[in-house]
């Protein structure tokens, strides 16, 4: 008796450890992942990325200058200046239908670029959701509060409250803390239940049949949905932030609001398509895991609780970043 009763207390303390260890191998490992795609993505960043001219705005990761990186960062270019002769042409009499189909289009190449918001969407699917049309909600819903979030505050805090460029970039700075801060709080929360779960999976104690082997399937929450949904949408792409207050400038913030809403529509038409890549790739590793019995099971858990970590050490990085100066993702 006294012995199963010794056993009974350690179990705990066997769980809790083996789940710490799993959380640090999956965290180094999404280090070692985040590092190389930001090498592969970035490879000769040594400067901060720049913020709008007119003082306002937020840092975006620059790609290389070369290759499909390069081609990006020119088209984007091209669409940004694209869109200023746009306003002009509307505050001179134009019409605002072009506007809104360049907003569009920027914002889907914009969205095949890098970002933190797509990354975190990405993680999360591959951490957790198995439904296509969750991950298509998810993609929407984030790219639309990225519109509302840029409006907000170059509407609200120009017209409203009458703030100076320097007080928006404040507000700026404060969004993007507080947005990376919920990145990792979301990673950390979700590494630590993918890891717990993955820790009572013990194969060694349990029999051909065991139940006890299966990893939990049960849906995410929604409030875990809706922070993830904040966690990417909450910060607004920097051109969204710049198109408002060149349009500001012009007397026609009206419009650059219609192609902003248009920026985020091409934007989730862009993260939808990579929530889609996710989602069946989660749909292929679920199914290549029930033919291999509780070694696929396991094998399953691990990725997940590494696409979690990769999102914890994403929103960690981004807080770095910030902290030194270097801007966001």
């Amino acid at each position: 008796m006294s012995v199963s009763i010794g056993l009974a207390a350690e179990a705990p303390r066997g769980r809790l450890a083996r789940r710490l260890a799993l959380m640090a191998g999956a965290i180094a490992a999404a280090a070692l992942l985040l590092a190389g795609l930001s090498w592969l993505v970035m490879p000769g960043a040594v400067a901060p990325p720049p913020r709008s001219p007119f003082g306002i705005g937020f840092r975006e990761a620059a790609p290389a200058a070369t290759g499909l990186g390069g081609w990006l960062l020119a088209v984007q270019s091209s669409f940004s200046r694209s869109l200023q002769a746009a306003v002009q042409a509307l505050k001179a009499g134009g019409d605002g239908m072009p506007l809104a189909l360049l907003g569009f289009a920027y914002g889907v190449f914009h969205a095949a670029g890098p970002g933190h918001g797509k990354a975190v969407i990405a993680g999360y699917i591959v951490a957790g959701e198995r439904t296509l049309r969750r991950g298509c909600a998810l993609s929407f819903a984030a790219a639309m509060l990225q519109a509302a979030v840029a409006i907000a505050i170059v509407g609200i805090g120009s017209l409203i409250l009458g703030a100076t460029a320097a007080a928006l970039s404040r507000a700026g700075t404060l969004v993007e803390t507080a947005s990376f801060a919920l990145v990792a709080l979301i990673g950390l929360a979700v590494t630590w239940r993918k890891a717990g779960r993955l820790a009572a999976a013990n194969p060694a104690a349990c029999g051909p049949d065991c139940a006890h082997i299966r990893l939990d399937p049960r849906a995410e929450s929604w409030r875990e949905r809706a922070g993830v949904v904040l966690a990417a949408g909450s910060r607004p792409c920097a051109g969204a932030v710049l198109l408002l207050v060149f349009a500001l400038s012009q007397g026609v913030l009206w419009a650059g609001m219609l192609a902003v809403l248009a920026m985020a529509l091409g934007t989730a038409l862009t993260t939808t398509a990579l929530a889609c890549l996710a989602v069946f790739a989660k749909t292929a590793a679920l199914r290549l895991a029930g033919g291999r019995g509780r070694a696929g099971e396991i094998a399953l858990g691990g990725l997940e609780l590494v696409a979690a970590a990769f999102v914890l050490v994403l929103g960690l990085a981004m807080l770095t970043g910030l902290a030194l100066g270097i801007g966001g993702a």
